[in-house]
């Protein structure tokens, strides 16, 4: 994963360069958390260009994450989601809470 952190505008951009599943979740959230504690932006992105693939696990990932943004006083986004994943976001509803485009 990579990020990149404006601070002009407070604005953390976390690129996931791997499927999320089981296995990577741990390693992406530790990445993320440790981002979000370090520069406490206002808003978080998560940019899903190159992730394929994702299972229930991710869901649980992207939850935490959003509380703790919350927790800061910031928000999190999704961007540059492939329909299939974009699919599970609307069938648990994760859309209700963080901004999906």
């Amino acid at each position: 994963m990579n990020s990149t952190y404006n601070e002009e505008d407070k604005l953390l951009i976390l690129e996931i360069t791997e499927e999320i599943d089981h296995h990577t979740t741990e390693k992406i959230r530790r990445k993320a958390d440790y981002e979000i504690e370090r520069c406490m932006p206002e808003r978080t992105i998560f940019d899903f260009n190159k992730v394929t693939f994702m299972d229930s696990a991710g869901i649980g990932m992207l939850i935490g994450r959003y509380k703790l943004a919350k927790m800061f006083g910031g928000s999190v986004e999704m961007i540059n989601v492939k329909p299939s994943i974009k699919k599970i976001f609307e069938m648990c509803g994760i859309q209700k809470i963080i901004k999906v485009s």
